[in-house]
């Protein structure tokens, strides 16, 4: 077989060299020790999980070593990608705080690697399928997809292992020249295969993550090319991450099968592979057991649901950084202060067991992270939020902005503030009770307070009211009132002697927090009448009378 012939046969429109494109993508002026990494999302329009549990991590890797991350699109799969796809991965990981330094963007690309979609780089890939096939590493195939399940139905039968390989590629690797010629001039489709050796060889990979990894090598004749010219994801991650100059490739441990094919690229077109980093499979609790993520299952595996459950984005990347790293939490609490960009994470630090998502410790997190903001960055976040998802909450808050800010202030003061809010959806319930628009009363008041006691109560408390008395003044008269009407000051002497009591100055703070925020479980009465307002704190009570 003359190889030159076929690969002019095949490529005859393509002239640039392997050298060509070397020069065109020279390698990066970094730093020692800086890393290049990227995430490589399909453009299906599903975001998921996983997309942003490795972003962190290639994040992480680049940025804290004066490296660069960018974002390139893997769209080689046509059938499956989604109009405005790209956007909606672009937006997701800017609504997380992902920063890419170039790449994708929804206004084109940007940077000197470019392009970062796949699809145009068609005609670099095709440099190097015609290299292959100048070398007699590559070959084309002409099976049809009848005489492929044909294949694997006796692959099946014999329990042999399934693929195009030694006597299953004989026919399409005996083809002359002339035969394939004649297959391309009656329009027969064909696909650009590897040509893989029969060997008993293994090979040994140095993964970041999972250490030594050792398996077959590759004796497949995997495909390079589809029938359309664009490449499978195979030879596309080869070639992209060598010319954009990856060093690390971060990616979920169902690629630990397709190594072997990598390795034979990077070995044969004689490149330095960059590090692979295979990261655990999220998982979640299913009864006593784990089970995989599912999209069809589990809300929580996509983006959207994080995003539309309000769940701050400072929340997220302090969970996903708790289960990417052990060390995390013990790091979090020697730095309470300290932003979670400045904890060093570390790639011999993550588990390969599978990676827990557990949404309740995540929305302990996130009123962790959201206690210990300021008032006007709540305010902030939760109104970018309702700008969103929640306009007429939205329009509240623009209404009242200083009440709002009063009201995300209550329970902020001492060493242990107030964790009201877990996400911003949530906060629209929980702070509802701010505004007449939205108040309304929630939990009944307990057996202790009928409607004789509770008219009494609101009358007393009403008559000795003064809006600008301070919270010891206040609680004064509340005890006051409490012990006139028969009610213990103190819960222990309720406790110890309830036949003296009708119950407990708890009951009659209890009713009183009821009637004016409609709920047994609510702030500081003191703190949350100054924010309400002396008007409203009448209105509300006096309705009980």
């Amino acid at each position: 077989m003359d190889f030159n012939l076929l690969s002019e046969t095949l490529f005859p429109d393509i002239t640039a060299t392997p050298e060509d494109i070397e020069k065109r993508f020279p390698k990066r002026n970094l730093p020692a020790g800086a890393c290049v990494t990227r995430i490589g999302p399909s453009p299906t329009g599903f975001v998921h999980l996983g997309n942003l549990y490795n972003a962190v991590i290639a994040e992480r890797l680049a940025h804290q070593s004066g490296g660069v991350f960018y974002l390139r699109i893997e769209d080689t799969d046509n059938k499956r990608e989604v109009e405005g796809a790209v956007e909606t991965v672009i937006n997701s990981m800017a609504y997380f705080g992902v920063h890419f330094d170039e790449g994708a963007t929804t206004d084109g690309d940007s940077g000197d690697y470019a392009p970062y979609r796949q699809r145009q780089r068609k005609e670099i890939y095709q440099v190097f399928a015609k290299y292959l096939v100048q070398h007699g590493k590559a070959y084309p195939c002409f099976l049809t997809a009848e005489e492929i399940d044909e294949i694997r139905e006796q692959q099946t039968a014999s329990k042999e292992n399934p693929g195009i390989y030694g006597k299953y590629a004989e026919k399409s690797r005996g083809l002359t020249i002339e035969q394939i010629k004649g297959n391309i001039k009656q329009g027969l489709p064909w696909v650009l295969r590897y040509r893989g050796e029969e060997t008993n060889e293994y090979i040994s990979v140095d993964d970041a993550v999972r250490g030594k990894l050792e398996m077959p090598r590759n004796n497949m004749d995997f495909v390079l090319l589809k029938s359309d010219g664009i490449p499978t994801y195979h030879f596309a991650h080869v070639i992209d991450d060598h010319f954009m100059r990856s060093t690390h490739v971060i990616r979920g441990e169902e690629w630990i099968s397709s190594l072997p094919m990598h390795v034979e690229l990077f070995n044969i077109l004689g490149w330095d592979m960059p590090v692979y980093c295979h990261t655990a499979t999220l998982m979640k609790m299913d009864g006593t057991s784990k089970r995989k993520l599912s999209k069809r299952k589990d809300p929580e595996l996509a983006l959207s649901y994080y995003q539309q459950e309000g769940i701050s984005q400072d929340a997220v990347w302090e969970f996903l950084l708790t289960i990417l790293n052990s060390n995390y939490e013990e790091w979090r609490i020697a730095n309470p202060d300290m932003p979670y960009t400045d904890f060093p994470y570390s790639l011999d630090k993550m588990s390969i067991s599978g990676a827990l998502v557990d949404l309740d410790k995540l929305r302990d997190i996130s009123k962790n992270v959201i206690c210990h903001m300021t008032a006007e960055t709540v305010f902030s976040k939760w109104l970018d939020w309702c700008d969103i998802y929640n306009q007429e909450f939205a329009e509240l808050i623009r209404k009242y902005p200083e009440k709002t800010l009063s009201a995300l202030n209550v329970g902020k003061g001492g060493n242990k503030p107030r964790k009201d809010i877990e996400t911003w959806k949530q906060a629209c319930s929980f702070m509802s009770f701010y505004y007449d628009e939205t108040f309304e009363i929630q939990d009944d008041m307990s057996a202790e307070c009928n409607d004789e006691t509770r008219k009494i109560f609101f009358a007393k408390y009403l008559e000795s009211y003064n809006h600008d008395d301070d919270s010891s003044a206040w609680f004064a008269k509340v005890r006051e009132i409490t012990a006139e009407m028969g009610f213990a000051v103190k819960p222990k002497d309720y406790k110890k002697n309830p036949e003296m009591y009708k119950g407990s100055i708890v009951n009659i703070t209890n009713m009183l927090r009821i009637a004016l925020t409609g709920r047994a479980n609510a702030p500081d009465i003191w703190e949350v009448s100054h924010v309400i307002g002396e008007e409203t704190v009448r209105k509300r009570l006096e309705k009980w009378i």
